[in-house]
């Protein structure tokens, strides 16, 4: 069973990046999302006369008895976030916002709109005002952080494919520069020293992936991603060796930690030479306990559920995969 990341190894192909179907080179939804659900309601509500607003307050009301208990939950928590924000002082309240981002939907809105419409003084609907206003400025300043690091992360992603992108914007695979891989490696590299391949980037090269896939018209682009997950990984997982103890020097260990190094083309070789079912000295259980153990060192150190974990992992069970499947060709077993 092949790796998710890993490249498998096909005929030449090459492929067009379109600025149409690339979303490489298009801006991401998601802070859109935010803005269709946070201001556009609000000043919707702001913007209608007060006859209609009534109207909506006997729409909400006018619900189906068996919904009646769930709406009537759902506005009692929007009145406790609501309430939470009044009390917050300017410290904590971008926090808050933060915290509660995807409760800033049109239920939530209205019912802003709704409690200061119904304030029964100036004061207190002004106080009530100035909180929508202070919420859309503060969630406008998260949408603006949230595109710059979306923008941040496709740039970088961009700086790395660059090696292996012509002028037509085509990516061909294998690269025709035979050195175009070594610059892509070491710019990758580079960018791991500065702290730019950070779960933005991760985020990032995922969604274009799975983007690629989809479209199922880019096949070079598929790899070329597949590539730069798997140069992610080996760059991430070789910076902590575990193959000495003290003086002792763990040749299992040691081992692992040269497959992990080596382009996925080069695994057969590797595992052939240095497995004892073949020409090597490491028995198969062996290689499968320190594999084993690898993988577990990395959901310690890592955040769970996070891409990191998820990209890790993936390469580690890549080459647990391909050893499975020469010890099963060697010796007849599952």
């Amino acid at each position: 069973m092949a790796s998710s990341i890993a490249v498998a190894t096909s005929p030449s192909c090459s492929t067009t990046i379109s600025s149409s179907h690339n979303s490489l080179y298009s801006k991401h939804a998601t802070s859109q999302t935010w803005k269709f659900g946070t201001i556009r309601f609000y000043k919707l509500m702001k913007q209608l006369p007060s006859p209609l607003l009534n109207q909506r307050r006997n729409l909400v009301c006018a619900v189906s008895q068996g919904g009646a208990e769930e709406a009537f939950k759902k506005t009692v928590e929007i009145d406790r976030l609501i309430d939470k924000l009044r009390e917050a002082n300017p410290k904590e309240l971008p926090q808050l916002v933060v915290e509660n981002v995807l409760a800033f939907n049109e239920g939530f809105w209205i019912r802003l709109a709704a409690r200061t419409d119904t304030c029964k003084s100036e004061d207190d609907k002004k106080d009530y005002e100035e909180l929508a206003a202070t919420l859309m400025s503060t969630v406008d300043l998260l949408v603006h952080k949230t595109n710059k690091k979306i923008e941040s992360a496709t740039d970088v992603l961009k700086t790395i494919l660059n090696h292996v992108v012509d002028e037509d914007q085509e990516i061909s695979w294998p690269p025709r520069d035979p050195k175009a891989l070594t610059l892509m490696e070491q710019e990758l590299n580079q960018r791991e020293k500065e702290g730019s391949l950070d779960e933005g980037f991760l985020s990032e090269v995922n969604a274009q992936l799975r983007q690629a896939k989809e479209d199922g018209d880019k096949p070079g682009l598929v790899a070329m991603l597949q590539k730069v997950l798997q140069l992610y990984a080996c760059r991430m997982l070789s910076k902590r060796s575990y193959a000495k103890k003290g003086n002792e020097i763990l040749k299992a260990e040691q081992f692992l930690e040269n497959v992990i190094k080596a382009p996925e083309s080069e695994w057969n070789m590797l595992l052939l030479n240095g497995l004892t079912i073949a020409k090597g000295d490491i028995s198969p259980e062996e290689f499968y306990a320190v594999i084993k153990k690898r993988r577990e060192r990395v959901l310690i150190r890592t955040e769970g559920g996070s891409y990191q974990q998820r990209v890790l992992t993936e390469y580690l069970k890549g080459i647990q995969s391909r050893f499975e499947e020469i010890v099963q060709a060697l010796q007849g077993n599952p």
